[in-house]
């Protein structure tokens, strides 16, 4: 993947002001503006942690902990999330009191400095939803800000090849601009974050 500025093709760098230039001629009409990352609540709602059973189906299915829906004993509150629920909850996940696998698993990633990896997934899965062509290059925009473009303050480890091919898909976003970053982010997760995660603590306690 291309590293530092200096290091950048031509055409590399011609392709990223091509992307904020068409995105930013996108964003020109009017529409709210949508926020990806919303902070933490003071006071999360109270949950109680997902059965054993179901705890135990992760060790095999990184799908099955990403998507594990929302467990909350109270009603959720509707306010916006942190992360859009993959089953439309609208209730926020806390580090301390980890309410679901996708919490749980961020919560395990925080604690090994690579929770931008699941926080680029469930924006790529919020992002692939969304109807308005405004609002999905609002989307867009900020994925690419945040994950994709070199030094991001949260730049997911791609290939040279994946990012190109994500560069050159938003010069006209679509619902599968990210198809292949994300896909490589969810190997990468499954290979390597999801083996240490069930020999974790955090795992061990969902299957007492």
């Amino acid at each position: 993947m291309c590293k530092g500025l200096a290091a950048l093709p031509h055409t590399c760098l011609e392709r990223a002001k091509e992307i904020k230039t068409k995105l930013g001629t996108l964003l020109q009409k009017p529409d709210s503006t949508i926020d990806l990352i919303i902070p933490y609540p003071e006071k999360p709602p109270k949950a109680q942690k997902p059965s054993p059973e179901e705890a135990l189906q992760w060790r095999d299915s990184l799908e099955k902990l990403l998507q594990n829906p929302c467990k909350f004993t109270s009603p959720c509150d509707g306010s916006p999330p942190l992360f859009p629920r993959p089953l439309g909850c609208s209730a926020r996940a806390h580090p301390s009191l980890p309410p679901d696998g996708l919490a749980s698993f961020r919560s395990f990633l925080r604690s090994e400095f690579s929770e931008e990896n699941a926080e680029f997934w469930v924006a790529c899965e919020d992002y692939k939803k969304t109807k308005s062509p405004v609002k999905m290059a609002e989307k867009a925009k900020k994925i690419y800000e945040e994950f994709i473009q070199t030094e991001a303050p949260k730049e997911v480890n791609i290939d040279h090849f994946t990012k190109a091919v994500t560069m050159k898909n938003l010069v006209e976003p679509s619902p599968t601009s990210f198809d292949m970053a994300q896909k490589r982010i969810f190997a990468l997760m499954e290979k390597d974050s999801l083996p240490r995660f069930v020999r974790s603590e955090f795992y061990h306690e969902l299957i007492k």
